[in-house]
């Protein structure tokens, strides 16, 4: 066993001359679902993860104080952000029963404990997932597992990125939706087909109804589903929206040696991919499918650390569909990012007004390739005009992506 000096030494950034490359040792090849959505507004949020306690009785949680106005929906969440964690109240009160939850606002990405910096920025290694194998092996995930600090991310569904060659798909993954102005639960069975048409270039008939289900789902312009997803305003009513994905994670509480108030994080736990998702990523969240999953492991009173841990096991009930890449970029936060796109049709850009100058501009202004004021164009016929063209620099990159043509890729800036 490595003591924490020498872990935390293997943690640290290393120089591999042979590829050049840097990369953080026994971390960079977890690096995975680090996107994530929750786009629920904070009281729909709370309607939407009510929890059974321990008689089997159903409760609607309260957000901790404050925390709902530190909440902020997104499409396109990432890490260093505030997401929602569920988790039991006894952590915050010793007086409150250990099955009664609260609803929080916690930054991804743990902090441990006994981290000394003053500043949380200045980790050098990656916390936003670990594995569940090594949960007793890495004492920043050992300490709070042990201390029964076990909590549950909220979100709408994770995005994954599938290798294509050169390139990523993105896919969003989330649990199968019941009808009611959402996702056709139809699509849970639907969705091998689907995966197994993209893998073989074709068009997948099921798009077009997911797509379809999610024009109505997403408002343009707002951080909230439409009203046709959306339960009355009776707090007591059955959630009809949207079923949040609910995925085990862990949390600490860290306070600056300098003092100041305590900061929560969390890290998502991750385990094998299931079947469905291999095609993916070798790796998922671990989540918890169902009411009794998510009381256990929130209730560390009754159920202890290596038994809560049994839990952690892939889930073939998922469902997926590709997204635009606009989700690649973490600023972009918009309906879009979700919306199912079909890979197999390439966007065409076509110029804009403002393009069309920059092409004029990029003709005229190359020193080699200026005209000349003394050269008199409309003296040549039209074979001369095509030869003058034929003279010119070949097309380049952004000149293709200017004029429309060749590849539809916009140049990296």
């Amino acid at each position: 066993m490595l003591s924490e000096h020498q872990h935390r030494c293997s943690l640290r950034l290393h120089y591999l001359p042979q590829n050049k490359q840097l990369f953080l040792t026994g971390l960079a090849r977890d690096r995975m679902c680090g996107r994530t959505a929750c786009t629920l507004a904070p009281d729909e949020l709370s309607r939407a993860s009510r929890y059974r306690d321990r008689t089997g009785q159903r409760h609607q949680p309260r957000w901790k104080d404050g925390d709902n106005d530190k909440y902020r929906p997104s499409y396109n969440k990432s890490p260093q952000s505030l997401s929602p964690v569920l988790l039991s109240n006894k952590h915050f009160n010793k007086d409150a029963p250990v099955d009664e939850c609260v609803l929080a606002a916690m930054r991804w990405g743990l902090v441990p404990a006994w981290f000394k910096e003053n500043d949380p920025n200045k980790m050098q290694y990656n916390t936003s997932n670990c594995r569940s194998e090594s949960l007793l092996e890495k004492k920043s995930y050992k300490d709070p597992l042990l201390k029964g600090q076990r909590c549950v991310i909220l979100a709408d569904g994770f995005y994954e990125w599938r290798r294509l060659e050169k390139e990523k798909q993105p896919f969003f993954i989330y649990f199968p939706q019941s009808q009611g102005g959402q996702v056709p639960s139809q699509q849970s069975t639907q969705e091998p087909k689907c995966d197994q048409s993209l893998n073989q270039g074709e068009v997948s008939p099921s798009l077009t109804g997911i797509r379809s289900a999610f024009v109505h789902l997403c408002q343009s312009n707002s951080f909230v589903y439409s009203s046709t997803c959306l339960q009355s305003d009776q707090d007591d009513s059955d959630w009809t929206g949207w079923r949040l994905l609910t995925i085990a994670g862990l949390f600490d509480s860290w306070t600056p040696p300098c003092g100041g108030e305590a900061l929560y994080t969390y890290t998502v736990i991750t385990v094998d991919a299931s079947p469905n998702l291999q095609s993916i990523h070798d790796r998922m969240p671990a989540v918890l499918d169902g009411d009794d999953e998510v009381r256990r492991w929130l209730d560390f009173g009754e159920v202890k650390s290596l038994e809560a841990m049994k839990l952690l096991q892939p889930k073939s009930s998922l469902t997926f569909h590709p997204v635009s890449s606009l989700v690649n970029n973490s600023r972009n936060n918009s309906p879009e990012c979700l919306q199912p796109v079909d890979p197999t049709i390439k966007k065409t850009l076509q110029p804009t007004a403002s393009s069309k100058m920059m092409m004029s501009w990029l003709k005229t202004a190359s020193p080699t390739k200026r005209k000349n004021p003394d050269e008199d164009t409309s003296a040549k016929g039209p074979e001369g005009k095509l030869a003058a063209e034929n003279q010119t620099k070949p097309t380049g990159t952004l000149q293709q992506w200017l004029l429309g043509t060749g590849s539809s890729k916009k140049p990296k800036t």
